[in-house]
Parts: structure tokens; C-alpha cells; sequence
């Protein structure tokens, strides 16, 4: 335990207590105070040094942030809405593709930046969207859908991405990833057929008063082993933690209790841990660079315009054209996932550390001002 350093794990244990108190009485997002946390306590006052132990609990927060992201899909809701009612969702999600990439190359960024770019908070368009009952019309639903399918196809879109990047490109060497995938659905066939004819056994996975608390021993089971078989078949770990959550979701869409005691067992210590890892490995030196915030408002301008054009689709649903902006600009908020996103770029060399940092930057500026435009460009009374 040479690499253990008491003082430090006191510090951001407390950070990771505190700042979401202070996150809800100022009214910003606590991802924003726990990465603020990090450049202070470390590169700024230097309290709090890089280590093994700090850094492998960041790791683990972030598969569980990747667990999570696949755990709370909701195939359900896919089939309640059906075809017809994705359709403008979809149109809106392909033409943010098309849009990302074009910009992406006309500009000559890293081609991986334009899957980033593709990603949505989910959190912030739910948490917006309700504060005013939006989130009961059909405009309302269909800026919920845009956001959670740009989601979905945009991870899905990365682990292909990053796969094929790892193996350089379509070649033999691309069996582990298909054969990956076959072992993948072998074990969602075998948990399924398990559950169906032992019912009693699983019931206590989503039992809340369970004392061994089974259901989180079997979710943290399913997730590192899928990340161990992936790190076998030299695959990115992330894929294995993202995939582990959508199996579970596939396999138990009724998840009871267990989904908030994952949360609040993740979301209460350990994603807080990766986001202040985030914050101690940022480089500061990029704040005295002009040239880095002229980067960082042009990296700006191009993300609010790859959700902003797309979203003129909903005009299709007869949507008032303040409400399409409004909309656009709602869509645009990015947080956690296109941190997470960088991450994994970066990991696999396919972005800059430098462009991270601009990264983490736009998603701090589209998470303050994406509602505050949403709200200025809305109506009063939204339609049905």
C-alpha cells in the first residue's frame, strides 16, 4: 500500500459528501463542483496527490457510470411508443449524425469528436422538461426520446467505433469483438433461461429489504465479469461495463428497488471519485492560453449547431418555431456522458488530452446555458 495516501482520501471522501449539499443550494450541478474540486485540492493548492489507489476507485466509479448509462435503458419504452412516434426522434438523432460529422471534418477535428458531439444529457433535458409539465406532451416526449436515442445509438456508435479503431479497422484481428458478442448473448440466453425456471431465486435481486443485498452483488458480478472477458478478448473495458447494464435491462426491464440502491451505492461516492479524478488531472496551465478559450467558444458554437439544425424536424409534429429553437437548445446540454466519452478517446489515443480539457469546459458551459436559452425561447404555455 505504498501508493495509499490517508490525507487525500479523507479530502475528496469529504468533497464527495459536501458538494452535492452545496451543488443543490447554489442551483448548479454537483459534476460541476466535483471537477472545480479536483483542479483545486490537486493542481491548484496541490493537497491531494495522483495515485494508484485514488485513480483505481476513479476507474471503478466510471465502469459504474458506463454500467449505469446501459442499466437504465428502457427497451419498454421503445415499444410503448412504437415506430411511428420514434420516427421524428430518429430523423432528428441521424441528421445530428450527419451534421456532427460534416462540421467535424470541415474543421478538421478528430473524427471520434463527432460521435462525442452526437451525446445528450438525459438528466438535464428530464429535470427541465418537468419542472414546467412539458414532459406530458407530445412535445415534451419527443425531445425526451431525441435525447435518450442519441444516447443509446451514440454508445453503441462509440464501442463500434473504438473497437474497430483498436483492431485497425475490418480484419481477422475483428473475430475477438464478434466472438465477444456471441459470448455476450450466450449469457443474457442462459440468465434468462435461469430466471424463468427458478423465479424464486432472482426475486430477491429485486427484493429491498434483502440483508445480503443480492441484487448489487449480482449487478457488480455481471459487470466485472463482462469487463474481465472484454479485457480478455483485448477489447475496451468500458464496452464490457456499458454492455453488462443493457443485459440486465434486456434481461429484468422490472428492476423494483434495486435500480435506486445502484444509484445511490454509484452516484453516492464512486462516480463522484471519477469526476474529482477528472479535476486532479486537469491541466490548469490552459486557463493563462487566450487561445484556449477561442477553442473552446468555437467548439461551443459547433455543438449547439448540431442539435439546434436537427431539431427543426419536430416542425414536422407541428411545433411552433420558438419551441423547435427552444427545443435545439434544450437538446444541446451535454454533461457526465460526453466527459465519459472524452475519457475513453482519450484512453484509446483517438483525441487530445487538450481537446478533453476543452471538452469538460463545453460541457460545463452547454449544461449552465442550454436550460436558460430553452427557457428563454419557450413559450409560456407549451402545446400538447
Amino acid at each position: 500500500m505504498e501508493n495509499f495516501d490517508a490525507l487525500s482520501l479523507v479530502i475528496i471522501s469529504l468533497g464527495a459528501f459536501l458538494l452535492p449539499l452545496i451543488a443543490q443550494r447554489i442551483s448548479i450541478p454537483s459534476i460541476v463542483l466535483e471537477i472545480a474540486y479536483g483542479i483545486l485540492v490537486g493542481p491548484v493548492l496541490g493537497i491531494v496527490k495522483i495515485s494508484e489507489f485514488i485513480s483505481g476507485l476513479a476507474i471503478f466509479g466510471f465502469m459504474l457510470l458506463m454500467f449505469l448509462s446501459g442499466f437504465e435503458i428502457e427497451l419498454d419504452t421503445f415499444r410503448e411508443k412504437g415506430l411511428k412516434t420514434l420516427s421524428i426522434p430518429l430523423a432528428i438523432y441521424v441528421a445530428t449524425v450527419a451534421t456532427s460529422f460534416y462540421l467535424i471534418i470541415s474543421f478538421d477535428y478528430p473524427i471520434f469528436l463527432a460521435l462525442v458531439l452526437c451525446t445528450t444529457s438525459v438528466d438535464i433535458v428530464i429535470t427541465v422538461l418537468r419542472s414546467d409539465d412539458t414532459i406530458k406532451t407530445n412535445y415534451g416526449q419527443s425531445l425526451f426520446m431525441s435525447a435518450l436515442i442519441a444516447d443509446i445509438f451514440t454508445l453503441i456508435g462509440v464501442t463500434v467505433f473504438a473497437s474497430l479503431q483498436h483492431s485497425e479497422g475490418f480484419s481477422i484481428s475483428n473475430l475477438n469483438v464478434i466472438l465477444y458478442f456471441l459470448i455476450v448473448i450466450l449469457i443474457l440466453r442462459i440468465i434468462r433461461r435461469v430466471a424463468w425456471w427458478n423465479p424464486q431465486i432472482f426475486s430477491r435481486m429485486f427484493d429491498g429489504n434483502d440483508p445480503e443485498e443480492m441484487g448489487i452483488r449480482s449487478s457488480i458480478a455481471l459487470m466485472l465479469t463482462l469487463v474481465g472477458v472484454a479485457v480478455l478478448f483485448d477489447i475496451e473495458y468500458i464496452l464490457g461495463a456499458f454492455l453488462a447494464g443493457t443485459l440486465f435491462a434486456f434481461t429484468f426491464p422490472n428492476r423494483g428497488s434495486l435500480e435506486n440502491s445502484l444509484k445511490g451505492f454509484s452516484y453516492g461516492f464512486l462516480i463522484p471519485i471519477f469526476f474529482i479524478n477528472i479535476g486532479l488531472n486537469y491541466d490548469i496551465e490552459v486557463f493563462k492560453n487566450t487561445e484556449f478559450y477561442i477553442q473552446v467558444l468555437s467548439l461551443l458554437g459547433i455543438a449547439l449547431i448540431v442539435k439546434i439544425v436537427p431539431s427543426l424536424f419536430l416542425i414536422f409534429s407541428k411545433i411552433k418555431f420558438r419551441q423547435l429553437v427552444a427545443g435545439g437548445f434544450l437538446l444541446a446540454a451535454r454533461f457526465s456522458l460526453i466527459i465519459a466519452m472524452a475519457e475513453i478517446g482519450v484512453e484509446l489515443e483517438l483525441i487530445s488530452k487538450a481537446l478533453e480539457q476543452q471538452i469538460i469546459l463545453l460541457a460545463v458551459l452547454t449544461a449552465t446555458i442550454s436550460p436558460i436559452f430553452y427557457r428563454i425561447f419557450s413559450p409560456k404555455s407549451t402545446e400538447a
